[in-house]
């Protein structure tokens, strides 16, 4: 994939996907990562790459085979279903965080927050 405008580093991409707010020369990007085609499977990715390193860590814990496997399969799994269906406020919630206009969605059944 080219870059965008305003693309920012790796490592500002990683602080995006734990929640910081990037700076205002960054809009663009962000605007292009919760509005375009394929934002929500995007917003999957940026929970999988927090999530990924959380759940090796919890497999490293002490314990019996199968715990150390259920138990990170049980975070990841219920974290993705979270996030999967709460996709549209989180989008909404960063988009106001970057301070850029939120779009109506009539899909979505009800007013954004």
């Amino acid at each position: 994939m080219s870059r965008l405008p305003g693309d920012p580093s790796v490592a500002g991409k990683l602080l995006f996907a734990v929640g910081f707010r990037l700076r205002a020369e960054h809009r663009d990007w962000v605007r292009h990562e919760l509005t375009d085609a394929g934002w929500r499977v995007r917003v999957i990715l940026r929970h999988l790459t927090v999530m990924i390193p959380i759940c090796l860590g919890l497999a490293l814990l002490p314990g019996p085979p199968w715990l150390r496997v259920m138990v990170p399969a049980l975070a990841l799994v219920g974290s993705l279903f979270t996030v999967a269906i709460y996709a549209d406020d989180i989008r909404v919630a960063r988009l106001r965080q970057h301070r850029l206009p939120v779009p109506n969605d009539p899909d979505l059944g009800h007013p954004t927050h």
